[in-house]
């Protein structure tokens, strides 16, 4: 798309439309004026999600860091759950990661999308700048207490990947929740070591499910 049809295309009345020219916008070498300004105001004030969405993504490739902080700020507190996951989503490819608090806040969205998203956008993020202490106790939280099994496996691999003595309980707790969850804490557990250590992964080795078993066997082979 040439850089008059991206132009065209973000003032199109068909927000599939818009969401295609914020794509191509992203991909493309030139940056007509303008451009940056529009998509900056879709990612807070176009209704359609998709084109939110595009925006968000483009302004995060080809922005300068400020404004795509900027715009990733607006969707992070978007009425959309679907523009706040993208935004959840994009975290760790900003070239200035967002604060431990907006993404802790992204972790308590009551979309359970939204927090699983969020869990392993922290994980990434505070493996690159460092895991402050209250994003582990925030992950924590998430791992033992969340209702959504899936954001407690994400929490969980999150744990798992920061390597933080302050997670192991939780990693070690959710070796005792769902299969899904029991798996991926097992895998988790491969930075840390101990007497507790030892006694989960020789507890998982019977797990009744397979492919816990399998994850416990790989780390103790």
């Amino acid at each position: 798309m040439d850089p008059p049809a991206v132009i065209q295309g973000l003032d199109s009345g068909d927000p599939v439309a818009r969401a295609a020219a914020a794509a191509a916008f992203g991909l493309t070498a030139t940056s007509p004026r303008g451009t940056i300004t529009r998509l900056v105001a879709m990612v807070g004030d176009d209704p359609d999600p998709r084109a939110a969405t595009a925006a968000l993504g483009a302004l995060v490739r080809r922005a300068a860091p400020s404004t795509a902080g900027r715009a990733w700020r607006r969707a992070a507190s978007h009425p959309s759950a679907r523009v706040r996951r993208r935004a959840a989503e994009a975290a760790p490819a900003l070239a200035s990661p967002p604060a431990a608090a907006a993404l802790l806040a992204l972790l308590a969205d009551p979309d359970p999308a939204v927090a699983e998203a969020a869990a392993w956008a922290l994980g990434e993020v505070a493996a690159r700048t460092g895991a402050a202490p209250r994003v582990v106790r925030g992950l924590a939280a998430a791992a033992g207490e969340h209702p959504d099994a899936l954001v407690r496996e994400s929490a969980v691999a999150a744990l798992g990947a920061l390597g933080d003595p302050g997670g192991l309980d939780a990693i070690l707790a959710a070796c005792r929740d769902r299969p899904a969850v029991r798996r991926r804490a097992v895998l988790a557990l491969a930075p840390f070591d101990g007497p507790a250590v030892d006694a989960a992964l020789a507890a998982a080795v019977d797990d009744p499910d397979w492919q816990v078993r399998q994850a416990a066997e790989d780390l103790t082979s």
